[in-house]
């Protein structure tokens, strides 16, 4: 334990979660973020002068940086490896403690709306190989939108990765794959084709709407990624505060 409490306190720690805020990006079918103080300082004085302030949220389990679960999509009634929608509930996934990949193919620009990222734009940002079990992250540079909802939607119009580079990162049989866009695929997808192969076919996990922006100013390549959904029972996704263990 001492070995272990030393090299965590040796390690650079790299944030990977959005902001979250009123008026955030979100999917126009799913509900925006919102919140409200129920209590102000004030409302109520304790001996002393003490008081506390609280507020609500609310917020749809795909908004923000987020895990889709295996119950997110589904084709004919179906989920991964047949389960029913309880085994792929996102309450089932453990704490994600496993070795993070970057692949930073937007580099020194931002790749354009209508951009296709395939195998051989995966295969050119590739700087350690992949293995499996890896969470696998891709840069678009996209993420730099994310303060302005507007822009960062686009009117469901953002680069990502094809069905074809979708296969290619399941043949390595990862365990998520991730990206700083709303939805890892090139959108507007009208059958959402990477969703499913990944998500049904593969059983790999989507992430979504994350900010890379320091994993790829730092030139961080290969790290601990740890993150953990919430336990919500029976829910299809779960937001997520992700972050990277980098070696100093």
């Amino acid at each position: 334990m001492k070995q272990l409490l030393e090299q965590l306190r040796q390690a650079r720690v790299i944030d990977l979660a959005q902001t979250w805020f009123v008026g955030m990006p979100h999917w126009p079918t799913h509900p925006p973020f919102a919140m409200a103080m129920t209590k102000e300082h004030g409302d109520y004085v304790l001996p002393g002068g003490v008081s506390a302030a609280a507020e609500l949220i609310a917020l749809g389990t795909h908004v923000g940086t987020h895990i889709d679960g295996l119950g997110h999509f589904s084709c004919n009634g179906l989920f991964y490896q047949g389960k029913s929608s309880r085994e792929v509930g996102i309450d089932l996934v453990p704490p994600v403690v496993r070795r993070g990949v970057l692949l930073d193919v937007a580099g020194d620009r931002e790749l354009a709306e209508d951009e296709s990222i395939g195998v051989p734009e995966l295969e050119q940002a590739v700087r350690c190989p992949i293995e499996p079990g890896d969470v696998v992250l891709i840069r678009t540079g996209w993420g730099r939108h994310w303060t302005n909802a507007r822009a960062f939607v686009n009117e469901q119009r953002q680069p990502g990765i094809t069905l074809e580079a979708a296969h290619w990162l399941s043949s390595q049989h990862v365990f998520a794959v991730g990206a700083d866009n709303v939805a890892v695929e090139r959108i507007p997808s009208p059958r959402m084709e990477v969703h499913m192969h990944l998500l049904v076919e593969s059983g790999i996990h989507l992430i979504e709407c994350l900010n890379l922006e320091q994993l790829a100013q730092q030139k961080v390549t290969e790290f601990a990624f740890i993150a953990a959904p919430l336990k919500i029972v029976g829910a299809t996704g779960s937001p997520l505060r992700p972050f990277a263990l980098v070696e100093e």
